[in-house]
C-alpha cells in the first residue's frame, strides 16, 4: 500500500490523487494513477473543480496497461489507495483479479458490494 500511495503522487489531480498497483507472483505486473489519457493535457478538474468527465481512475489505468503488455492479471492482487467505484469493479472481475486491497473509504460502497458478490477478496487497510 505504501508504493501504491507514492505512486498515487504521480497524479495531476488535485481533488483526490489515486494510486494502483497489480501485483501477481511476488512481482508487480502494472501500475496506474488516476489521471487523462495519454496525449490529452494533464489537467483533471474544470473551472468549477469538477472532474473532467474522460478523467480515468488509477484501477483502470494499471488494467488496460496490462492489456497492452504481455502479462495478465489472472489471480492477482491490486493495491489501490482508495475503494474503486462501481465501474472500476466491473474491470477488475473482468480482469481475473482475485484480491482486491485499498487504504480509503469512499462514500458510495457499490464498488465494494460488486467485487464481494463475485468473490473476490476483499482486505481493508486503513492507513
Amino acid at each position: 500500500m505504501r508504493m501504491a500511495r507514492i505512486w498515487a503522487e504521480n497524479s495531476y489531480c488535485q481533488r483526490r490523487q489515486v494510486g494502483a498497483l497489480v501485483v501477481k507472483d511476488k512481482m508487480i505486473i502494472s501500475d496506474g494513477y488516476n489521471g487523462t489519457p495519454t496525449g490529452f493535457e494533464n489537467v483533471c478538474e474544470d473551472e468549477n473543480n469538477v472532474s473532467k468527465p474522460y478523467v480515468l481512475h488509477a484501477e483502470a489505468n494499471a488494467i488496460t496497461k496490462l492489456a497492452r503488455s504481455n502479462n495478465n492479471s489472472d489471480g492477482a492482487t491490486i493495491y489501490i489507495t482508495a475503494s474503486p467505484c462501481i465501474e472500476c469493479a466491473k474491470l477488475i472481475i473482468q480482469a481475473g483479479i482475485k484480491r482486491v486491497v485499498y487504504g480509503e473509504k469512499y462514500r458510495l460502497t457499490d464498488g465494494i458490494d460488486l467485487l464481494k458478490r463475485a468473490g473476490i477478496e476483499v482486505i481493508f487497510l486503513e492507513v
